[in-house]
């Protein structure tokens, strides 16, 4: 490989050789172009910057780009029944412009990456280690940005080209191309394309240990590695994937592990983040340590920016605080109740996923407490526990908030939550691992040992393999336990009810309806007996009071591209969502399988 300004130092060289004319042509450095910048490490290390920018905005993960995804997954319920809504029912309309936002900014930080690459042109000079991670990273966070707009969108406008547009009033193209009978097609166009770019990264990119401090919050051949995993998977890629990941658990690229306390990865501050179990996380500033100013469009570019997410705004209980938006469901916090430690306490991650009392919890970590209240102080009855939301309740979840931390009183509402949002841990190369090598080749001991380092972390008993008599009971585990205790209430579960096709089996159907099953809650009805029930009780799907997929149809697994988008672009054509078209015939005729439902 080599550089476009090689060619154009030569091309300058030549032109002073040859010139006899007298005029001096200089370049203002306060007006710089996309024809005068990006040809220095440095100043593509400032684009490099912009990109990494852009994936903490709005749309991206700072709050609406990573909640609908956790809307879409069976772990959450809408507990507002205002803010997200249609998103947590899957049934968006193409009008609804919140559902664009995501689409925006994507498409923002795939602009900057464009440019970067544009700078680069195929040869076969190795390039300068500082322009390689350039390069490597505008790959990944291209890649990233892909990544996120095929598993909402399914068919979004591929653009590799930076001459393509320089503004987002350029994105005339089509998603379609001759012979195209659905959106599908393009869908398979774009995981080929992020595919590539995750594997083009993983070459150019240093691991987190030969990086040093550089890689501390910036994407390595390890973060590469671990969503090129994911996106192969995302199309059932199993031998593929099971390879990629053995060679992250070999250390192939820097070393990896458990962090000895679950609870590491959900603080803020330089002692937990960036830790030896993070693959890549998004950065942002310790509260406290920002600016005023919520900057919660790209547009905006305010000197004194918060810096920070609205994750915890969104899930934070309205007497803290909170927007009290989302709750955890009641069949995530049951499945933690329902096996205990080898110690025979409960299970550590339930302490910080859900918000909720439990007499066990005096003397573990900071204790009974949301935020600094003591929670049995507070509310007075133990038996009442804290909701998130006053009118229809809802346990609040706790994950990658500072309801657990003990370091503010409330909740900051707006970006500024300082907690890094970890998005891929070491724990989730380990649970794909063992569920590729269960695709692969059936139950082994390898798939369980690498389950039973999970477990073992959080003090769970270690699982047997002659208790899997079978793939799909493995599977079973891996899906419906293993993975929700893990990663109860963080980005990817929308992801996985994707490519696992849960959405075309009917039993499979029916049971996310049992997970996301909720009866509404307040504390003036349970007082004066209107309900015998309170939010911590198991939920039956026949005579709960709603579940996130009632109102599912066809084709809205995905989330339809914004009306007005179309509008503007009449290359654009709509996706399964906004046309309400079956996917199962394309999962089908992949020969791709839904595992059937077995009980553990």
């Amino acid at each position: 490989m080599k550089l476009h300004n090689i060619s154009l130092a030569l091309l300058l060289g030549i032109g002073t050789l040859t010139s006899c004319d007298s005029k001096l042509d200089v370049t203002n450095p306060n007006q710089q172009t996309a024809a005068t910048f990006g040809y220095s490490a440095d100043e593509l290390e400032e684009c490099i910057i912009a990109c990494y920018n852009h994936i903490r905005m709005e749309g991206t993960y700072a709050r609406v780009g990573y909640m609908l995804d956790v809307c879409r997954g069976d772990e959450v319920w809408n507990s507002s029944q205002v803010w997200y809504m249609p998103f947590d029912d899957l049934n968006v309309a193409f009008t609804d412009e919140i559902g664009q936002w995501s689409w925006r900014d994507w498409y923002y930080t795939i602009n900057v990456c464009n440019f970067v690459l544009s700078q680069f042109v195929e040869g076969g000079e190795e390039l300068p280690e500082a322009f390689a991670r350039a390069k490597g990273q505008a790959l990944f966070l291209r890649g990233l940005a892909y990544y996120n707009l095929a598993g909402y969108y399914q068919n979004p406008l591929l653009i590799t080209n930076y001459e393509t547009y320089s503004t987002l009033d350029g994105l005339y193209g089509s998603n379609y191309e001759p012979g195209d009978t659905d959106g599908n097609a393009q869908y398979d166009r774009v995981w080929d394309q992020v595919e590539e770019d995750f594997a083009g990264a993983i070459s150019l990119l240093p691991s987190r240990d030969a990086g040093g401090q550089w890689a501390k919050g910036r994407a390595t051949c390890g973060a590469a590695a671990g969503y090129y995993a994911r996106a192969l998977m995302m199309r059932h890629k199993y031998s593929e994937a099971l390879d990629v990941l053995k060679s992250i658990i070999a250390g192939q690229y820097g070393h990896y592990e458990l962090m000895a306390n679950y609870g590491d990865n959900f603080r803020e501050g330089s002692a937990y983040e960036n830790n030896a179990e993070s693959l890549f996380e998004v950065q942002y500033l310790d509260y406290g340590t920002q600016g005023v100013d919520d900057e919660w469009t790209p547009v905006n570019t305010s000197p004194n920016a918060t810096q920070g997410n609205a994750i915890e705004s969104n899930f934070g209980p309205g007497d803290c605080g909170g927007w009290a938006d989302l709750s955890a469901s009641p069949w995530l916090y049951n499945l933690f109740k329902a096996e205990r430690t080898t110690s025979g306490s409960l299970d550590p991650r339930l302490y910080w996923t859900i918000g909720t009392y439990e007499p066990e919890w005096e003397g573990f970590e900071y204790g009974n407490q949301c935020y600094k209240v003591t929670q049995t102080d507070d509310w007075g009855n133990p038996d009442i526990p804290l909701v998130t939301n006053n009118n229809y309740g809802g346990l609040p979840v706790a994950k990658n908030t500072n309801l657990r931390t003990g370091l503010y009183e409330k909740v900051v509402t707006g970006l500024h939550n300082g907690i890094n949002l970890r998005m891929m841990r070491y724990s989730d190369v380990l649970l794909r691992a063992a569920e590729c090598e269960n695709e692969v080749n059936g139950p082994t001991q390898q798939a369980i040992d690498w389950i039973n380092q999970v477990r073992n972390r959080a003090g769970l008993a270690s699982l047997n393999l002659a208790n899997f008599s079978s793939k799909d009971k493995l599977f079973e585990q891996i899906a419906n336990v293993e993975r929700p205790k893990e990663f109860g209430c963080e980005f990817g579960r929308g992801f996985d009810l994707l490519r696992w096709g849960f959405f075309y089996n009917g039993d499979r159907l029916r049971q996310l309806k049992d997970h996301a099953a909720v009866n509404f809650w307040t504390k003036a009805n349970y007082n004066n007996g209107t309900y015998n029930y309170t939010p911590k009780d198991k939920v039956q799907y026949s005579n709960c009071s709603k579940s996130s997929y009632d109102t599912w149809t066809k084709g809205h697994e995905f989330f339809p591209i914004y009306q007005g988008t179309l509008n503007d672009n009449p290359n654009l054509v709509g996706n399964s969502a906004n046309n309400s078209t079956d996917n199962a015939t394309y999962f089908e005729a992949h020969g791709w399988t839904v595992h059937p439902v077995v009980n553990l």
